[in-house]
């Protein structure tokens, strides 16, 4: 395996590592603070603020540092504010942590969702986005282990801030390796268009809207889940965060095996059955009591594993030249939507109850459904190559 894409895999390690622990912490962190479920809101919108910054600007950064340098400045961004959550004593501060961890890890996700969406192929893509998980599923199981150990939520922070730390000196060894493989001609160059005209494509809202509802879909189980096992269903707080590890890491196995699968089915065909048992998946947890609840999160992240890969590696072939502006867009939108459903879910949880979080992953879930099968009819059916 060439060792720019084994460093890729470990970037996707590092995005994914501290995005799930929240959702564990959350309980233990509002009690701290003395703060209401809504807001949790300010939190996931700060570091929306931060994420949509630098993913709009993530292609000019990547032009100006090359890969290497901008995955070793964000990750030392992610690492300073994670050891800035274990140490903050005020909510406000906390809140910008969360903007200082969206602006390194937009930049990351939009620079290397690029990269590996015009160089590798959709098998790549889905087993990158399965190192996400690999990050995301350890990272609730970390913060768990640390908070029935220590008693506090800030230990497993601090934890995950040394990990990071470490990771972020390995980028900065190896960054050169990014440029010396660009030198070398293993980019492809794209034209360049308008940022409007790309805005005027029906396809590019098309996708904006999908990818905005999955994040959005894909957080809130992954955020809420543990709250509303823990606080609504009676689930013991160690067998919920082995429940929150255990669905981000369906979406790593799923994006494992179906990553094999992708050249085989077509990445269409493919798709419209995943968004389809995402939706099965979260009909049952929203409905079932803790066990079947719990089984209907695994099959929900079983269906969402290949949704975000499969679509960013569709996009080059689907929106050609408007490619480079709408996986910006892409990515914007899918932290805009995993900012603003799960907040709205905690305004939902306030004011009406836990429960209404089920609702409100379903309805997301259907619209994800209904907005992928518009896209599907508005393109001819490609399978997609193996570009790697």
């Amino acid at each position: 395996m060439p060792p720019l894409l084994i460093l890729t895999y470990v970037g996707f390690v590092s995005l994914g590592l501290p995005d799930a622990v929240l959702g564990v912490a959350w309980p233990s962190l509002r009690a701290s603070f003395a703060l209401p479920q809504s807001a949790l809101g300010a939190l996931l919108v700060g570091t929306g603020v931060g994420y949509f910054s630098s993913s709009v600007a993530a292609g000019k950064l990547v032009d100006r540092l090359g890969v290497g340098k901008l995955l070793t400045l964000s990750s030392g961004l992610i690492t300073v504010a994670l050891l800035g959550y274990a140490m903050t004593p005020a909510w406000p501060l906390l809140i910008l942590c969360g903007l200082i961890t969206g602006l390194g890890s937009g930049a990351i996700d939009a620079g290397l969702n690029a990269y590996a969406a015009s160089n590798f192929s959709a098998r790549h893509m889905n087993w990158l986005h399965a190192c996400y998980c690999l990050g995301a599923a350890m990272g609730p199981l970390i913060a768990t282990a640390a908070l029935a150990t220590t008693g506090s939520w800030r230990s497993g922070y601090a934890i995950i801030g040394a990990i990071m730390l470490t990771l972020t000196t390995a980028f900065a060894l190896v960054k050169g390796s990014f440029r010396a493989r660009a030198a070398a001609g293993g980019a492809q160059e794209t034209p360049v268009v308008p940022i409007v005209a790309a805005l005027r494509q029906r396809r590019v809202w098309l996708q904006i809207a999908v990818f905005f509802l999955y994040t959005g879909l894909e957080v809130m189980l992954g955020q809420w889940s543990f709250t509303l096992n823990t606080e609504a269903r009676g689930v013991a707080t160690e067998t919920a965060g082995v429940w929150a590890g255990a669905y981000w890491g369906a979406i790593g196995v799923g994006r494992v095996v179906l990553g094999v699968a992708v050249d085989r089915v077509g990445a269409d065909r493919l798709l419209r059955m995943a968004t389809l048992t995402a939706l099965l998946g979260t009909v049952l947890f929203a409905v079932g009591p803790a066990w079947p609840g719990a089984a209907g999160l695994m099959l929900a992240g079983l269906g969402l594993a290949p949704i975000y890969p499969t679509l960013m590696s569709r996009t080059p072939a689907r929106l050609g030249p408007y490619t480079a502006h709408a996986i910006g867009f892409q990515a914007s939108a899918a932290m805009v939507g995993g900012a603003l459903l799960p907040s709205l879910g905690g305004v939902l949880a306030s004011r009406v109850g836990l429960p209404s979080i089920g609702t409100l992953a379903v309805v997301t879930a259907a619209g994800l459904w209904l907005l992928h099968e518009v896209l599907v009819r508005s393109t001819a059916p490609q399978g997609t190559s193996d570009g790697a």
